[in-house]
């Protein structure tokens, strides 16, 4: 060995630089994500404030200079010196890692947010931090900057004595953020839900930059309203939102749900406010009881024959929207991602709870009770149909069995790494796309028309769709209960429609269907939409293209405008010949791709988007379309 390695060479990183020099282990990462987490962090403390029952508003404010201003009227981070730190305690919770009310007990029963690592992170992480404490008629206030004391905790003013809370004022560090500015619809997303979680918390959510914007949040139903608000596109089966709550064994467990009309089950847990995308215990222990409760329910009441066999777990869930919600004192998490829970006393207080307060809804609600379990036969005998058109669609690897799709054009590279998959809309654009491609390592599959609405329709129905089922078949990873994507056929799955309206209706119904049915396509980073261009300027024998109406100004202020300009406004895929649509929409070198992501911390916003644009309800879409035209670029009427 050249270098020499020894016990010199192990660095010990003091205090909060180790949070500096490796940002990403404590939030995730330095991009728009991790700005924003440092906001979810210092909200999450004062949330923790709320569950503890000491606190009922928080005002969160985006300033003018993008930092942020969290106010909450809790208690007020102790200011009295903490004897083993030889410091003021409040000093302790933003410098020490591993510091807070949140370890040895006694100071909160339950807690979100970074299990107490979180203040001090977000002092590290920002070019400063203020905090202000209110507390015993006295203000007191610290300043630090990259997680440095700047002075040491001093009184600033007096207060009045019924005025008590913290205020913490930072600004995220350039020097570590990508990306700096926030953006006031992922605050809002997160900071919703977490009003619908905490039932008589207000929080308020200001921008008080150019675009002044303020949105209040507070919700005496809690969960109960969340559901009626993640239903509102859809129709209710039922009345009344199904709501169960109780404490057991250490578990404070709450749980809303209700069926609506549509064929999708959308289930969200979290505990201490934390959304756990990967489920765990909790969530077992609340299928569990709903499988349970139904059958022994319909069997009693005659709803299901003697020998019809049992309803399964995903035939009573169709169409149903639940919240499970736990608090619980020492979550336990299981995996890498720490998203799934792993305390077993969570899946018995679940189970114990649902099954109890669910069956006495049901024996209270006849007609609802019966409403349940007419759809769930149903959604059995459907999935029954659904499961022999499934086989259908089944393909166990490509050298094995079922042909790929006829109109599919393959490409003769077999490493998925190097192979990507056009989805081009229409024959036309197909052939043009099948031409123009290089052979080696692009794949086209041509779709006639408009593919199925899954949002609206019955498992049958979509197993039996040609397009769906030449899709299913090329990418190789099958769907739903059979899906692996170690079987992906391409690692860039790219969605190539006209730039008009048409063209992203088309493309919202395939983003539909892969999010329904291989959401972790999406999740992984594997589908994109191609960019083609909507302008083509010719000039002096030399061409242009542009892919908005501001790079078209751009290139005509280059080039002079004149009369021997000739543009053209291209309004599909098929106006283009192949060289044009390699030259502008294929070619890796030149080619402008927009990769789809997909944030699990907003996945309740994303179905009710889905289910928006999608579903039944004119009303909603109306709205939604109101509420986001001002977003629209590139609008072709």
């Amino acid at each position: 060995m050249s270098a020499e390695y020894g016990a010199d060479q192990i660095q010990i990183l003091e205090g909060l630089e180790a949070v500096r020099k490796r940002p990403g282990m404590y939030i995730g990462s330095t991009s728009s994500r991790g700005l924003h987490h440092l906001v979810y962090e210092i909200v999450d403390n004062a949330v923790d404030e709320a569950l503890a029952g000491y606190c009922n508003k928080i005002n969160v404010t985006i300033n003018a200079d993008n930092s942020i201003t969290v106010v909450d009227n809790g208690r007020g981070i102790p200011v009295g010196i903490q004897k083993k730190a030889g410091i003021p305690a409040v000093e302790v919770v933003f410098t020490i890692l591993h510091a807070g009310g949140k370890f040895g007990g006694g100071g909160y029963k339950v807690s979100g947010g970074l299990h107490g690592v979180g203040a001090s992170v977000v002092n590290a992480l920002s070019s400063f931090l203020e905090v202000r404490v209110y507390q015993d008629g006295k203000i007191y206030q610290q300043r630090y900057e990259r997680g440095k004391v700047v002075y040491p905790l001093k009184v600033v003013g007096e207060c009045s004595l019924d005025q008590h809370g913290t205020e913490v004022h930072f600004l995220p560090d350039s020097d570590i953020f990508e990306e700096t500015v926030y953006d006031f619809e992922i605050l809002r997303i997160r900071l919703q839900e977490t009003a619908f979680l905490t039932k008589n918390l207000k929080i308020i959510l200001k921008d008080d930059r150019e675009d002044k914007k303020e949105k209040v949040f507070h919700y005496e139903g809690g969960i109960r309203e969340f559901i009626t608000y993640l239903n509102k596109g859809k129709t209710a089966l039922y009345g009344n939102v199904i709501y169960c709550e109780g404490l057991r064994d250490g578990v404070y467990v709450e749980v809303a749900m209700q069926h609506n009309d549509s064929y999708t089950e959308n289930l969200y847990s979290f505990v201490n406010n934390v959304n756990t995308p990967e489920g765990g215990t909790h969530l077992a222990g609340f299928k569990n009881a709903l499988t349970k409760t139904i059958n022994d329910y319909a069997r009693k009441n005659k709803l299901l024959k003697d020998n019809e066999p049992n309803l399964s777990g995903e035939d009573i869930r169709e169409g149903l929207t639940a919240i499970i919600s736990v608090k619980i004192e020492e979550p336990q998490f299981e995996g890498q991602t720490k998203q799934k829970l792993g305390n077993s006393e969570a899946r018995g207080a679940v189970d114990g709870i649902v099954s109890e307060q669910l069956t006495y809804f049901l024996e209270q609600n006849p007609a609802a009770a019966k409403a349940i379990c007419e759809k769930s036969v149903l959604a059995q005998r459907v999935r029954a149909a659904a499961r022999k058109a499934r086989d259908l669609t089944r393909r166990k690897t490509a050298l094995e069995g079922m042909a790929l799709p006829g109109k599919l054009a393959d490409c003769s590279n077999k490493d998925p790494e190097k192979c990507e998959i056009f989805i081009v809309e229409g024959d036309s654009a197909g052939g043009s796309a099948k031409t123009a491609r290089s052979r080696d390592t692009q794949a086209i599959l041509p779709l006639r028309g408009k593919i199925l609405n899954v949002e609206k329709a019955r498992l049958d129905k979509i197993y039996g769709n040609a397009e769906i089922k030449a899709m299913i078949t090329a990418f190789g990873t099958g769907i739903h209960d059979d899906f692996d994507i170690a079987k992906l056929r391409y690692h860039k799955i790219i969605i190539m429609t006209d730039a008009d309206v048409d063209g992203a209706h088309i493309s919202t119904l395939m983003l539909t269907f892969l999010y329904r049915f291989m959401p972790e396509l999406i999740r992984q980073g594997y589908v994109y939409l191609a960019q083609p261009p909507l302008y083509k300027l010719e000039k002096n024998k030399k061409v242009w293209y542009a892919y908005s109406d501001e790079e078209l100004n751009q290139i005509l202020k280059e080039v002079g405008r004149d009369s021997n300009n000739k543009i053209q406004r291209y309004k599909g895929l098929g106006e283009m010949d192949a060289e044009q649509l390699w030259e502008t929409t294929m070619d890796p070198e030149r080619r402008v791709l927009l990769r789809v992501n997909m944030n699990d911390d907003v996945a309740s916003e994303l179905d009710l988007t889905f289910t928006t644009l999608m579903g039944d309800q004119v009303e909603p879409r109306r709205e939604f379309i109101e509420a986001n035209a001002k977003y629209v670029q590139n609008l072709d009427i």
